[in-house]
């Protein structure tokens, strides 16, 4: 049967490929809703094309614009954030694609999994934020959730057909970013444009400086605790320069599976859509005889603090991951607005976790509260130091 698509972000990184495997299957997948932030002449022309039953355009300040355009056209337009984490709720939606960058696809993802959505999630701070919160809406309302984040993806294909019980640890590769193998001189200056130079992956530009940092990694092993029922102690993270292998899964017996592919994230976003088919698609194939060598190292956590901060918050629990995700989102938009050095990110982050309240048990209404203080507190940091790597 036809899957109706909602997909949250359609003018960002992973919506815009979303619709190119849309485009490639139609057979397969039609658009329900669309949802923009800022970006409202390309969320227009995705609308023209796909006819999907209704827009959002989150800031409400390009409302009449979409809203007249699109008057010609059986589309609903809404406005506003609050109709973003609304449109979820709407029936006609088999799945719902959450490719919202950062904070903002955490209500949404929530009130999907509330109103019993199948949710295949690309926004892994939904689970970084509020886990404990998100995984057991979505096993009370019976419902799941299927990465999108190639390394999940991976391991959520290593494991089916697998006795979940029987895993003793997870690989999550990292390709090193664009400063793998450099000294604390060679970077603590580096500019925004060689932290945005990834070599492998096409990604948004927070994603991409998260990569550089290594949070974009910390970030992923607080997803796969949540996703898979891991302890931090059972997920490793390997730096793997080629990319291919995209995680890694051993078993009790000490075998091993590992998922690999060429680095297009069209492949996860078409399994996740897809599943449990796999679909035929003309995309990239692995060619192993260009790879005459596949190489892991271990990753510099002195030098790239930031994923052994992650590990600490995921130890701590509660807020502590929600405190490091709002830091870090400030302290990388600060970086990309030249306000703060490459290796201010992390100083920001760990003054963050120390001196903020910390919660065991938080509530939906505690994460919202708790992101926003860090928000604050973090931009007091950045605004009052005098910034020296």
């Amino acid at each position: 049967m036809r899957k109706q698509l909602t997909i949250l972000g359609s003018t960002g990184s992973i919506g815009l490929q979303a619709l190119d495997v849309v485009r490639n299957h139609p057979e397969r997948f039609g658009i329900e809703v669309l949802t923009a932030q800022n970006n409202v002449d390309l969320l227009y022309r995705q609308a023209i094309e796909f006819q999907p039953n209704a827009v959002v355009i989150g800031n409400p300040d390009h409302y009449s614009k979409l809203r007249d355009g699109l008057k010609k056209f059986p589309v609903k337009v809404f406005a506003g954030e609050d109709a973003i984490s609304q449109i979820v709720e709407m029936d006609g939606t088999d799945i719902i694609l959450n490719a919202l960058v950062g904070y903002a696809g955490m209500i949404p993802t929530y009130m999907a999994l509330k109103a019993g959505k199948l949710v295949a999630l690309a926004n892994k701070e939904s689970l970084v934020i509020a886990g404990e919160l998100i995984m057991a809406e979505a096993a009370k309302n019976h419902t799941a959730i299927i990465p999108v984040d190639s390394e999940h993806s991976a391991i959520f294909q290593c494991l089916v057909g697998e006795n979940p019980g029987s895993v003793e640890k997870v690989y999550l590769t990292a390709s090193g970013g664009p400063f793998r193998g450099r000294s604390r001189s060679e970077i603590e200056m580096a500019g925004i444009d060689e932290a945005l130079n990834h070599p492998n992956w096409s990604m948004g530009n927070k994603i991409t400086i998260d990569s550089a940092t290594m949070m974009n990694k910390g970030l992923e092993v607080i997803e796969a605790h949540w996703l898979f029922g891991l302890t931090p102690d059972q997920i490793e993270v390997v730096i793997h320069p080629q990319s291919v292998i995209h995680s890694i899964v051993q078993f009790a017996d000490g075998s091993m599976k590992a998922q690999m592919g060429v680095p297009d994230m069209k492949l996860p976003i078409l399994y996740a859509l897809a599943f449990p088919e796999r679909v035929p698609a003309d995309l990239p194939r692995l060619d192993l005889t260009k790879y005459t060598q596949l190489t892991f190292e271990q990753p510099d956590k002195e030098l790239f603090r930031n994923l052994p901060l992650a590990y600490q918050a995921l130890a701590a629990g509660g807020n502590a991951p929600c405190i490091l995700n709002a830091a870090n989102e400030m302290a990388v938009k600060a970086f990309l607005e030249n306000r703060l050095p490459f290796l201010g990110i992390a100083s920001v982050i760990e003054q963050c976790l120390e001196s903020m309240h910390y919660l065991l048990h938080p509530a939906i209404e505690d994460y919202i509260t708790t992101h926003h203080q860090t928000t604050e507190q973090a931009n007091q940091i950045i605004s009052e130091q005098s910034w020296k790597s």
